[in-house]
């Protein structure tokens, strides 16, 4: 999940004001004049890779009369929770794996598609995930990584791994490696199981896959917390095999580690992250500019050579050529979104079991 991908919070003065949740549910209208730049304050509340300089620098030079302030968080949760009590922003980044924390509180603002041209090209965009029950646009689709399988290619050979069920192989016993996160490791492990909607597990089925974690716990060397930790494990050569995103398989090869990125045969898991509207924004004009400006093919360009898929496919001729493979929208073709569960509380409890043995 992005949480893997999050860069330490570096809070950029969101003004506090008020309290409670609630605010303006009504569908944000479009800026009359689309075209025009932006002007007074924007407010922008998003995990901290969104908001690294050499993504809003263009937004930045297009936009020289705005004052943007930044703000990062490192879960919806922890957002949900600073936006209900006071924390002003415009527009917050939500993913669907944890973004019930913000719609149950009525955090978000439905958006007019309609004000996003490139919408319908995105990726996801035609996905229920991004509406909410009646229909209306939440979010819009802005990155998003498939979660597959990374082996090194000295120790292992590539052709001989395509399921999630080769990470129990008892040849790799004691080399393998799994993403320290609920939803991935409780989805993939099911998914080696045999189940089909790791993403919507009964209570009886996510403890099958706690303890077939259990049954199994001497294969893996470790459990990852971070996409620094799982690249150190291949770095050092404790793990050849391990579940993760191509963004992580892409680091390793940057530092020089053999390593290829496999997308299961059962599908891969993928977070997915957009931009939304909050229910107490202030400048929607400005919020229209920024959702724009990060669904057009140079913002999804920046992002695919981050290491994230291009959301946009206009964007993949302008990624770096040895990032268009990674970035390839069609990397998410045979994708599971990662959901947040109705019983979530019921896969943290399993990982919690199985993380402590």
């Amino acid at each position: 999940m992005k949480l893997m991908l999050a860069v330490a919070a570096v809070a950029a003065g969101l003004a506090i004001a008020g309290c409670g949740s609630g605010g303006n549910t009504s569908v944000a209208p479009p800026p009359n004049d689309p075209d025009a730049p932006a002007t007074g304050t924007l407010k922008f509340f998003a995990y901290g890779d969104t908001i690294v300089d050499p993504m809003l620098d263009p937004f930045r030079e297009e936009n020289p009369d705005l004052d943007l302030k930044t703000a990062s968080f490192d879960s919806n949760k922890a957002a949900a929770a600073k936006l209900a009590g006071g924390f002003e922003a415009d527009v917050v980044e939500v993913c669907t794996d944890e973004m019930q924390p913000l719609t149950a509180r009525s955090l978000l603002r439905p958006l007019d598609p309609q004000g996003v041209p490139a919408f319908g090209e995105l990726a996801f965009s035609d996905q229920p995930e991004v509406r909410d029950p009646s229909g209306q646009v939440l979010f819009v689709p802005a990155s998003a990584g498939p979660q597959g399988l990374i082996v090194n290619t000295d120790e292992v050979d590539p052709g001989s791994i395509g399921s999630y069920a080769d990470l129990f192989d008892p040849q790799y016993a004691g080399d393998v490696a799994l993403e320290a996160t609920p939803l991935t490791s409780i989805g993939a492990t099911a998914l080696a199981m045999g189940m089909e909607d790791p993403m919507n597990l009964s209570d009886d089925q996510v403890t099958e896959a706690k303890d077939y974690l259990l049954d199994h716990r001497d294969q893996f060397r470790a459990f990852a917390e971070s996409d620094a930790s799982m690249v150190n494990l291949f770095k050092s050569g404790e793990v050849v095999l391990a579940d993760g995103g191509r963004g992580t398989a892409q680091a390793m090869v940057d530092d020089g580690v053999p390593v290829e990125w496999i997308a299961p045969e059962e599908g891969s898991l993928s977070w997915v992250c957009g931009l939304a509207i909050t229910s107490k924004a202030q400048n929607t004009d400005a919020a229209y500019k920024l959702i724009n400006y990060y669904a057009s093919p140079e913002a999804q360009a920046i992002s695919g050579d981050m290491g994230f898929v291009a959301m946009n496919p206009k964007a993949l001729p302008l990624v770096s050529p040895e990032f268009r493979k990674t970035a390839d929208p069609r990397n998410l073709e045979n994708a599971i979104p990662q959901t947040e569960p109705d019983n979530a509380d019921v896969y943290d409890r399993a990982w919690q079991e199985v993380q402590a043995g």
